[in-house]
């Protein structure tokens, strides 16, 4: 019986596996090491987590646990395979790996291809028989994360208050979102976590596609991720895993095919994928 796990920030997606093929999911609080200790970790898996498995009847002992997150460097791993190994204390394999590596596992499997996320950040890699090859770095929303639900967000909020756009749909943002130009300049420059402030107006997009104007915004988006990253990697399938990648799915296939580049899968979340590679081990 092997428990696999896809963590943010925010939420972590877990997936109890056994030998039979069947399987049960469960979500509890993101667990990030760079903001959390082990203790913190481990006090988190032992209070959600381990309640919910304790309701299934079919649970054996756990004999490997496979986690994949944000956060989980080769420095930062070893602080959350201590708070896992503090919970499962019978497992006797315990691999704790980046979310890079667990998306492109989940896009990519056994096979060679280039993997990208994009959700509230964005990251990408070329992946080949089980390790990341290559790496074009992130750098976050504001020198990076091209793609991403926060950069989408950004350029929402600058071409409407640049006068970009057109008036109608600037007075309907403000509306929606019950804001003024003031209160965004705040929330992005003087608050915490800007970016997750900034993707969350990626559904405006999403809600107004058919405006010619936001649709030429969300394909010049991923234009601009396709050129700029893309061709730093070999010519191989090119798969994305996240909302915003899901969600736009279309236009983001669209973009590719205009491109020319080869388009694999597109999934919501990497779990979806994980199960598949590990039930096939």
């Amino acid at each position: 019986m092997i428990l696999i796990a896809d963590s943010g920030s925010t939420k972590t997606h877990w997936c109890l596996m056994a030998g039979n093929g069947q399987s049960s999911e469960f979500f509890t609080d993101g667990i990030n090491p760079f903001f959390q200790t082990s203790d913190a970790m481990k006090n988190s898996i032992s209070n959600q987590l381990l309640p919910q498995l304790a309701h299934l009847m079919w649970v054996g002992p756990i004999e490997a646990v496979y986690f994949y997150g944000a956060g989980c460097t080769a420095e930062k791993a070893p602080y959350v395979e201590d708070a896992i190994r503090g919970c499962f204390k019978k497992a006797k394999e315990v691999v704790v790996q980046s979310d890079m590596v667990g998306a492109a596992i989940s896009l990519v499997g056994k096979g060679a291809g280039v993997a990208c996320i994009l959700g509230t950040g964005a990251n990408s890699c070329y992946f080949e028989n089980g390790e990341i090859v290559k790496n074009v770095p992130a750098l976050g929303f504001i020198l990076g994360d091209e793609g991403s639900g926060a950069v989408l967000g950004k350029r929402l909020v600058s071409d409407l208050l640049k006068n970009q756009l057109s008036d109608e749909l600037k007075e309907k943002f403000l509306s929606e979102y019950n804001t003024s130009a003031a209160e965004i300049i705040e929330n992005v420059y003087r608050k915490p976590f800007p970016n997750r402030y900034l993707a969350q107006f990626s559904k405006f997009c999403s809600a107004n596609i058919d405006n010619p104007l936001i649709y030429q915004l969300v394909y010049d988006h991923f234009a601009y991720f396709v050129k700029r990253i893309l061709p730093q990697y070999p010519k191989v399938p090119v798969g994305f895993v996240g909302s915003v990648a899901y969600y736009y799915k279309d236009i983001l296939a669209k973009v590719m095919k205009d491109n020319g580049f080869e388009l694999g899968k597109i999934l919501q979340s990497p779990m979806e994928g994980m199960k598949e590679y590990y039930a096939n081990l």
